[in-house]
């Protein structure tokens, strides 16, 4: 692969044109390996940034490390200048703006608000499997966090031992809500099927087709990222193709996450599942939602074992 560990795109190099230097790789790559190799036999020590990769399991330091920028960049006078690591600093704090599927910014109709404020708490406690938090409203457990939706103020807190802290992310808001304006009685069904299974499997084409190339990318070859990023997220493992995971963003809807591993003979591929019973609290375009939620944050999850 032409991309460097350190986000250097080698194809768009004169020196690799003029086959003068090879690249580095992804830090998981044997290119990597290979690369270390040749700088200690030509300099005496490896480029430090492509040793931490390797060392730490990073593919692409600026999209699977959470501490980019580090130390080992600002610390060198390449490959970046100090304002771009500046800035990526600073935007990296900013949430993205959550999308439509056509691009456009989702928002929150404020009447899923006045809707809830009419409901029996009881029976949207029960037949939603969330938890009455008087006097706000009601906890909905999400991934491996409890979020209160304050149907007073109109907005989400994430709960903490300390305290509690606001959420500001349409998507997710959009979402919980719909679920609990949905959300019936029914059980689970214990079945598993695939998304072209679902009553409303033409809604998922086109602009609406489940993005799973983000994950394949990511995690195609690191199953080790892909267990420790499950589990940070609580995820269930299961015995199903090369590492599989099922992963409860709300109480009533499961997901389950399939991976196969990448070889020399066969492409990575990772599919999602769900159980039948999803179409009983959530239409189709809330589901679309809730999967591209997950697996963005499986994607940017980080993994507090790697420094």
């Amino acid at each position: 692969m032409p991309t460097a560990a350190c986000g250097i795109n080698c194809d768009v190099c004169k020196l690799r044109v003029m086959d003068i230097c090879s690249s580095c790789g992804p830090g998981t790559s044997q290119q990597a390996i290979n690369k270390i190799e040749a700088q200690k036999r030509l300099f005496g020590h490896p480029c430090p940034i492509l040793a931490c990769a390797q060392l730490n399991r990073i593919q692409y330091c600026m999209r699977d490390c959470h501490a980019f920028p580090c130390e080992v960049f600002t610390s060198g006078p390449y490959p970046f200048s100090e304002g771009y690591l500046h800035m990526q600093k600073r935007r990296r704090n900013q949430k993205p703006p959550a999308r439509a599927p056509r691009g456009d910014m989702i928002t929150v109709p404020p009447e899923y608000w006045d809707e809830l404020k009419t409901l029996d708490m009881s029976k949207l406690c029960e037949r939603s499997l969330t938890m009455f938090h008087p006097p706000e409203g009601v906890v909905v457990r999400h991934l491996n966090e409890d979020i209160l939706v304050d149907i007073n103020a109109g907005c989400l807190w994430r709960l903490k031992r300390d305290g509690r802290e606001k959420i500001d992310h349409a998507l997710l808001e959009l979402v919980i809500l719909i679920y609990l304006l949905n959300a019936t009685f029914d059980v689970l069904s214990r079945e598993m099927i695939g998304v072209n299974d679902l009553k409303d499997a033409h809604f998922f084409q086109g602009p609406h087709v489940l993005k799973v190339a983000p994950l394949v990318d990511r995690y195609g070859n690191d199953l080790e990222g892909f267990k420790k990023a499950s589990e940070s997220l609580d995820g269930e493992p299961l015995d199903m193709a090369d590492l599989a995971y099922k992963f409860s963003p709300l109480p009533k809807i499961p997901l389950y996450y399939l991976l196969w591993e990448g070889d020399e003979e066969f492409q990575a591929n990772l599919s999602i599942l769900f159980d039948r019973s999803i179409e009983k609290h959530l239409p189709a375009d809330a589901i679309w939602g809730l999967v591209n939620l997950v697996s963005k944050i499986l994607v940017m999850v980080h993994n507090p074992d790697v420094s």
